[in-house]
Parts: C-alpha cells; structure tokens; sequence
C-alpha cells in the first residue's frame, strides 16, 4: 500500500509541474498574442466524459465526436439490454420446461430442455461480452477526453506535414505512390 501511495504521488507530481499556467493561460516566457492558446484541464475533461459519454469531448471543443461517442455507448448500453431480456426470457423458459411448464417457446417442434440450456447460455455469454465491450468503449471515451485535454496546448504547426505523394523515377514506367515529409523553416 505504501508502494502504491508513493506511485500516485510521484505520478500526481509530475503532472503538476510541467507546465504554468495562469488562469487557463500558457504561459512560455516571450511570446505574442496570437500563439497563446487556452489550456484545457485534462481533469475536467476526464470528470464530464465519465458522467456522461461525449461531454468531455465537447469541453474540449471536438463537437463533432461529442454525439458519435455518446452514441456508440448508449447504443452499447442499449444492446446490453436487450441481450439482457433475451437471457432472463430463456432462462424462465428453460425453468419452466424443466417443471414441465408452458412457456414462451412451447409450441416450436423438437425444443427441449438441452437446447433451451444452451440457448440460455450462449444469450448470457453475449450479454457478459457486450458488457465488456460497452465498458472498454466507455473507459476509451475517457481516456480519448483526456488525452486530447493534454494534448489541447500543442500548436499543429502546418511547417511539418506528412502527405501523400507521387514518387516518379524517369527510368522506370509505372510511378510510385509514397509518403512524403516535409519540413518548413
């Protein structure tokens, strides 16, 4: 615990002093008014992608992957459900024909017990898969805030681009297509 302890703060210090800010303002000795850029807090990011899926994105002024992201998870969430219904549906079923009960799927020929069971374990399995899924997106939804919060005060500078390009050889009929990196002083 005490190993722990000291990890966080170690980790919790090193994001603290890297850059200094004042009040949302980036401050790197000289420089003019139209390099400043606002600071976007990494934290708040990560606090409103995790109480809603897309806010965080939206702080940070990506409002066009604000809705994708909240709806893949809702629609994550949503599947969850209903695969949910499904096993809790087959499960009452496979009960019932255990008891010698009419249920929902009594009138389809040659259903029995076994295949009920495995129906009702394979509508399980999915519901746990699309739980896990759901969940990675959701924690990814948090991490892509976050990251992205960091990553908010860097200038993309169009002096270095990667693009695609035309490689052509003279002594060769058939030109290549290929990257090219260029940089700009």
């Amino acid at each position: 615990m005490k190993v722990f302890s000291l990890l966080l703060f170690f980790v919790f210090s090193f994001n603290f002093a890297q850059i200094k800010v004042e009040e949302g303002v980036i401050v790197e000795g000289n420089i003019d008014s139209t390099s400043v850029k606002t600071a976007k807090d990494p934290l708040k990011a990560s606090l409103y992608s995790a109480v809603l899926p897309g806010l965080g994105q939206w702080y940070n002024g990506k409002k066009i992957k604000a809705p994708i992201v909240l709806g893949i998870v809702a629609s994550g969430i949503g599947y969850t459900i209903y695969l949910d219904k499904r096993y809790k549906d087959l499960k009452t079923a496979y009960i019932a024909e255990l008891n010698g009960e009419e249920h929902e799927y009594s009138n389809i020929a040659n259903l029995d017990a076994t295949a009920l069971g495995r129906a009702q374990d394979r509508a399980r399995r999915n519901r746990d898969y699309s739980i896990a899924i759901t969940s990675l997106l959701y924690i990814l939804n948090i991490i892509d805030a976050t990251v992205d919060a960091h990553l908010s005060e860097f200038d993309i500078d169009k002096d270095l681009t990667l693009k695609p390009t035309i490689l052509h050889n003279p002594n060769e009929y058939n030109p290549k297509l290929g990257i090219g990196l260029s940089f700009t002083f």
